[in-house]
């Protein structure tokens, strides 16, 4: 099919007022079903059979999410000024709406965060201010890429520290609750570049291959295996890619084992290493953050590196 006929195919889909409606709200969020008849005001099955037909040309994108489906847009720069431009009493009222489902997102996130604030702020207490620890990582990674991958997402606080730099980003959770809030988080700090998932650490989709920066931010310390998601998160990075982990060095707290569902107390160097040298990666750099307190933990971080490729044959040739 040639440009053209794509083209003609794209704008055919898009030149039907709800379906223009529909691309002008998904250009700005990732929404449900449910969320986009809220917002429209019109029935399930017409706005499921709209996004089909939007989907089917390669304007918009549907990935499920549990029992959840949610939809954003894929434009071409093109597409993307034309939304910019349209105004309008219908699209007025649309954003207006969708103003007030990110409302109801964000309450129901801050009801889940306070259910369990004490927990986590309970950890926090135990190792140094975050906002320290978070400057050392911009540091350490200070460039832009094309692709960041965050495993374990959580909250989305690594996707909202090195998302400005990347011109896509993806975040992974398991937890349906814990991707509700990162959205909101992400969506609060206007990031549009950014896609979350629902997905198991172990069986990642092809999507997430060919990064330039994967993060393991205090995920290695619940998982059994520790090792294989360092092995998974070196097979996503594209030649000299990076691999940022923190983590904690190695303690005695066995109550985080209880409190916290914590399976490893910590991390040795050596050990990240060798976790690092069966990925086929390097670990480059280390920093540490000893405890403020007698009684706390300290903060690790790693940056480990995939080698660059080495120079073809062709190119050593060049200028000889």
């Amino acid at each position: 099919m040639s440009r053209f006929d794509v083209r003609l195919a794209e704008l055919r889909a898009a030149g039907e007022p709800t379906r223009l409606r529909l691309l002008a709200l998904l250009a700005h969020a990732e929404l449900t079903v449910t969320e986009l008849t809220t917002i429209l005001g019109q029935s399930q099955p017409g706005v499921s059979r709209h996004l089909r037909l939007l989907c089917e040309a390669g304007l918009a994108e549907r990935h499920q999410e549990g029992a959840w489906a949610f939809y954003r847009a894929r434009l071409d720069e093109a597409f993307s000024a034309l939304l910019a431009d349209l105004r309008g009493p219908e699209l007025d009222a649309d954003f207006a709406a969708l103003d007030a489902v990110r409302e109801e997102r964000a309450a129901a996130a801050a009801r889940y965060f306070a259910e369990h604030a004490a927990e986590w702020d309970g950890l926090r207490r135990l190792y140094l201010p975050e906002g320290e620890i978070e400057a050392a990582m911009l540091e350490m990674v200070p460039g832009e890429g094309r692709l960041l991958v965050d495993l374990g997402t959580g909250t989305g606080r690594m996707l909202t520290l090195f998302g400005a730099h990347y011109d896509q980003s993806i975040g992974f959770d398991a937890s349906p609750e814990m991707l509700a809030l990162a959205r909101v988080k992400v969506e609060a700090a206007g990031l549009r570049a950014v896609r979350l998932r629902r997905a198991d650490l172990f069986e990642l989709p092809e999507t997430a291959r060919g990064a330039d920066l994967v993060v393991l931010h205090h995920v290695l310390h619940y998982l059994a295996e520790p090792e294989r998601a360092v092995s998974v998160a070196g097979r996503l990075l594209a030649q000299g890619g990076q691999l940022l982990i923190a983590d904690f060095a190695p303690h005695a707290n066995e109550a985080l084992r209880d409190t916290y569902a914590h399976r490893r107390l910590g991390f040795a160097d050596a050990e990240v290493g060798r976790f690092a040298q069966n990925a086929r990666l390097r670990l480059v750099e280390t920093r540490t953050f000893p405890s403020p307190g007698p009684d706390g933990l300290t903060a690790k971080l790693w940056r480990l590196e995939r080698a660059a490729a080495p120079p073809s044959k062709e190119s050593l040739h060049v200028g000889a």
